[in-house]
């Protein structure tokens, strides 16, 4: 196969990975997805399915040689395997048996800063998350790092956009949040990190790591009202639970914008939300 044969694959083609998809067969390339059991849904989209699983070595052996690689694999909860094993076994799984690529473009999360004072990181600050799962995350992608250092890693902050919003059932219900309603999250809209993901591809450094955020972190009080406001939800309460210890940070994505020419079109959650609530059913 020829480098302009070679389609694009997609190693976790979900939330991410369909928005990164429509974007790339719209332009009029071929694109693979890895796949467990959505065959049928993924050649409906225009996209050829793998059918395989990170878990399972041998299931992998029909990976093709690509152009770029987007590995965008997250947590199967209804699957019943644990997070290290996915993350960090899969992701090797998959390295190992990888026929090759020119690009490879890592989706990680920002939960490998474990900041907790609500001050600003960026990729430079320290990684030592506090919670598990930031740690496993962290691990991840130190094997990225041994097995492929030229990957390109993005540290995204916690996705959101139409069909996920956060804490939305609860907030129609009337629950109140539990937890300090004053420490910060960090988010970006799906359609601004599908955007990220090809600024990566087309102009990000071998090696790179960037953040994938929006241009303001939203305080929880804020985030909450305005999204129960949208949905018609009762107004959102919180229960000003202390939480010591726990992550708090603000994130900054001057990097990305800077080095990859990347700018969210949603760049704060009073921009993205309308766009979100509206797309939701």
């Amino acid at each position: 196969m020829s480098p302009l044969d070679a389609p694009a694959l997609i190693v976790g083609c979900g939330y991410l990975g369909r928005r990164v998809a429509a974007r790339w067969v719209a332009a009029g390339r071929r694109v693979a997805a890895l796949t467990r059991r959505n065959a049928d849904a993924l050649l409906a989209l225009g996209i050829e399915p793998v059918v395989g699983d990170v878990l399972d070595p041998d299931s992998l052996r029909g990976l093709p040689a690509a152009s770029t690689v987007l590995y965008a694999v997250g947590l199967d909860r209804s699957a019943g395997k644990g997070m290290r094993e996915v993350y960090v076994g899969g992701l090797g799984h998959v390295l190992d048996t990888l026929p090759g690529c020119d690009r490879f473009v890592y989706v990680s999360s920002t939960s490998v800063y474990g900041q907790t004072d609500g001050g600003w990181v960026d990729e430079e600050s320290a990684t030592e998350p506090v919670e598990e799962s930031g740690r496993v995350v962290l691990e991840a992608e130190r094997l990225l790092r041994e097995k492929r250092p030229d990957a390109i890693i993005l540290r995204f902050a916690g996705h959101y956009g139409p069909g996920r919003l956060i804490r939305r059932q609860p907030l129609l219900s009337g629950e109140p949040h539990v937890g300090d309603a004053d420490k910060w999250l960090n988010l970006v809209h799906i359609d601004d990190g599908a955007d990220a993901v090809l600024a990566a591809e087309a102009r990000g450094a071998a090696g790179g790591t960037y953040n994938i955020a929006d241009d303001e972190p939203a305080p929880r009080r804020g985030f909450y009202a305005r999204l129960a406001e949208l949905l018609g939800a009762p107004p959102a309460t919180f229960d000003h639970r202390p939480e010591p210890g726990t992550a708090n940070r603000r994130v900054r994505n001057a990097k990305a914008r800077a080095a990859l020419g990347w700018a969210p079109r949603f760049p704060t959650y009073r921009d993205g939300l309308p766009h979100a609530v509206a797309g939701t059913t």
